[in-house]
């Protein structure tokens, strides 16, 4: 049975229409989250359906990933007064309208975050006498030649980028190659997958997201842990046809679950945006059969158009085994959105792993009393001093500790800090040796990001959170700032564990 069924209504043209209806529902929520969310679907749900369909070509096979010593010594965007760095910007206002959410000052947030951080380090007399060079571009998610042929003109054309910073997670997939493994010019993106991008990417693409593959045995971990996993249960796994899924499943995830001895039913899902129709009939089918099954626990990889309907078709057969959730497709965060209503019973009390750093807390204190982290204070600091007053469109003094701003701000200082770290001779093979050597630098969507000549994403810990109705409200989801309470929250169950290695 489709979304659109489900409510009664007749099945719109758009396939992506459900998904903005879903995601009106975060509305409900405070900001903390609503953009990055939002921004998540356009440039995952549009962008990341296309490059999972051409991921064979790209990431269908184990890589060996290139050494930083191997990196060209190309200064390509760097003078001696100078460098090139691209900020790829959503044009949200090109696809708000289809979608039902984002707003003007949404996108205008995102120009003066990236203007400000930006000038503070220029004011500071720039990196080894340099100032950084700001080439904001906007682009439409939705067009992947658009994505493509700017891609080609920073890595190619003029002006000369030296490097693309991503501070968001939309500009995703065969993009983020085209700009590190085709293009050969460094990139810091918060878009991430599993290892196989960073393989193929090497060794110039950076994630400050969590790869996947330690999420996954993450996940499993866990799961055996908290009795999710192991001791005569029935496990499940739900997954998209779509070849990075897939690649996720047998290239992680089932190997992760056959050492402790787990030997899951596996039940696949179409997710093509065209074939909406399958994608409901595969999930009303996975259902029919875990549930006949006797399947208590049950693991999906689903992007967002798969996940509703599989949650929908929980929800129908009144069948509502245990989730283990994650980070792997913003599974965690696309759960959050689908509660109080009207995935209630099927979402609310589900547990999962996150690398992200707890939302509800926007204020100015140190985290040790309820506030922000220090990456997030440190940006703050910078934000309120230039701006003290809401800005046009805005209530709030407060940076979201979840949202573009500080996600900005720490993806701009960590380049500048590895571009220091490189000295006064900044090249390709300089810049992402120093990359490599960065260590517990504060971050944002993460609170600390360490990386290595191996390890090419931020986040080294994780945590488990349980998404919680919070209607009507409880202690549970109250925000520090105001005292109010919020529709809905993640509340800790299991606090911060180190991030398996591989």
């Amino acid at each position: 049975m489709s979304t659109s069924a489900r409510s009664g209504s007749i099945r719109p043209h758009n396939p992506l229409r459900p998904i903005g209806r879903s995601w009106r529902r975060l509305r409900r929520r405070p900001p903390a989250m609503q953009l990055r969310t939002a921004l998540i679907v356009l440039g995952v749900v549009v962008g990341l359906i296309v490059w999972i369909a051409l991921a064979p070509s790209s990431a269908g096979a184990a890589e060996t990933p290139s050494p930083v010593s191997q990196a060209s010594t190309s200064a390509r965007g760097v003078t001696a007064h100078a460098i090139n760095v691209v900020f790829p910007v959503v044009a949200i206002n090109s696809e708000a309208g289809q979608l039902g959410f984002a707003e003007d000052k949404e996108y205008n947030e995102q120009i003066y975050a990236i203007h400000l951080y930006v000038n503070q380090i220029n004011a500071s007399g720039g990196i080894h006498g340099r100032k950084i060079n700001p080439i904001i571009s906007s682009f439409n998610p939705s067009n992947e030649t658009e994505m493509r042929s700017l891609c080609k003109q920073w890595t190619q054309g003029s002006p000369a980028a030296f490097v693309v910073i991503d501070g968001i997670g939309t500009w995703t997939g065969d993009n983020e190659l085209c700009v590190t493994q085709e293009g050969k010019t460094p990139m810091i993106g918060a878009w991430s997958t599993i290892t196989n991008w960073t393989n193929l990417g090497s060794p110039y693409l950076w994630w400050t997201g969590a790869d996947d593959a330690p999420i996954l045995s993450a996940t499993v971990k866990w799961g055996l842990s908290s009795g999710r996993l192991g001791g005569g249960k029935k496990v499940g796994v739900v997954v998209s046809d779509q070849s990075g899924d897939q690649l996720a499943l047998h290239d992680y995830l089932l190997p992760d679950l056959k050492k402790v001895g787990i030997t899951p039913q596996v039940f696949t899902i179409a997710a093509d945006l065209d074939e909406t129709a399958s994608t409901d009939s595969d999930a009303q089918l996975a259902v029919e059969r875990l549930k006949a099954a006797g399947v208590q626990s049950v693991i999906p990889l689903l992007p967002e158009n798969a996940f509703f309907p599989y949650i929908g078709a929980e929800t129908t057969q009144k069948y509502f085994p245990q989730l283990l959730l994650s980070d792997y497709q913003s599974g965690i965060e696309v759960g959050l959105g689908l509660i109080p209503e009207p995935y209630e019973q099927a979402l609310n009390g589900q547990e999962g792993v996150t690398t992200e750093t707890l939302g509800g807390f926007d204020d100015a204190r140190p985290e040790s009393k309820g506030g922000y982290d220090p990456g997030v204070r440190s940006c703050y600091a910078t934000w309120h001093k230039a701006h003290p007053k809401p800005i046009k469109g805005t209530t709030s003094i407060y940076i979201e500790e979840q949202g573009p701003i500080q996600a900005w701000c720490t993806s701009i200082r960590l380049f500048a800090q590895a571009a220091t770290n490189a000295g006064p001779d900044l090249n390709r093979r300089t810049f992402v040796t120093a990359m490599s050597k960065i260590k517990n630098f504060p971050g944002g969507l993460s609170p600390v990001w360490t990386f290595g000549p191996d390890k090419r994403y931020g986040p080294s810990t994780y945590t488990v959170v349980k998404l919680h109705n919070n209607v009507p409200p409880s202690s549970q989801c109250i925000l520090k700032t105001n005292h109010k309470p919020q529709g809905t929250c993640w509340v800790v169950v299991q606090k911060s564990q180190p991030l398996p290695s591989g």
